[in-house]
């Protein structure tokens, strides 16, 4: 792990960092010394790992001790796009503008980036566990709509997750592998989202087969989560990892 910058603001300390290919961002309190408490945190589609709702999330979760990372996805951000997902996300497009149901669509450039993901995911968590300021303490997971594509077969991957926040996504090409989450988590939905049917949302959350998870659901449209969410997912996550 090769950190390329460093900056202090607020009580927080941000370094952006490569691994190999990988590029991402560390989030942890100033003068952090000791085993903490991580929280992966994974970006939407068409999104990075500075997105400002990323960071924003990152900062407040960061000001209350936890150590927090996020990545650039495959073909995001600052990496480089393949021809072949180019032509994924332009069938999404299309098929998304003529009014098909993008379930299907959606689950297809999911399941195209979930192996690359999983695998930079897992390296990644390694690295900075590696850090004296981290520690190999407990880990959540926190990512919504293509967080959550590729946060769920992450889940089935990673035993050092505990915890973790999802939601705004659909069953489609997700409910083998939810069937195989037993962590806690926090389910997201937006009631009028317009990008993921309801009825897919609430699939996919009966098909977690975690004995603690809880529904919550906004009025609004798929960008329209309330800030109190951010809130609420922090107290979520110091009653699962301390």
């Amino acid at each position: 792990m090769r950190f390329t910058s460093t900056t202090s603001s607020d009580g927080v300390t941000e370094q952006f960092f490569t691994l190999d290919e990988i590029p991402g961002v560390l989030w942890t309190p100033d003068g952090a010394s000791g085993t903490r408490p991580l929280i992966l945190l994974g970006h939407g589609g068409r999104q990075h790992k500075t997105a400002p709702g990323t960071v924003a999330r990152a900062r407040r979760y960061a000001a209350e001790g936890f150590a927090v990372v996020a990545i650039d996805a495959p073909h995001h951000g600052d990496r480089p796009q393949s021809e072949e997902f180019g032509r994924i996300a332009a069938a999404l497009r299309a098929g998304t503008a003529a009014g098909e149901d993008p379930g299907a669509l959606v689950a297809d450039m999911h399941g195209h980036l979930a192996g690359r993901a999983v695998a930079d995911w897992r390296a990644v968590l390694t690295a900075v566990q590696r850090l004296d300021r981290v520690g190999a303490g407990p880990v959540g997971y926190c990512g919504l709509s293509m967080g959550c594509g590729l946060g769920i077969p992450l889940l089935v991957a990673e035993p050092r997750i505990r915890a973790a926040v999802l939601g705004l996504l659909g069953v489609h090409g997700l409910a083998e592998d939810a069937a195989r989450i037993t962590v806690p988590v926090r389910f997201v939905v937006q009631w009028d989202d317009r990008l993921v049917p309801r009825d897919q949302s609430l699939a996919l959350y009966d098909a977690l087969a975690s004995p603690e998870k809880t529904l919550y659901a906004n009025p609004g449209n798929h960008g329209d989560v309330p800030s109190f969410e951010l809130d609420d997912s922090l107290r979520f996550f110091t009653r699962h990892l301390g």
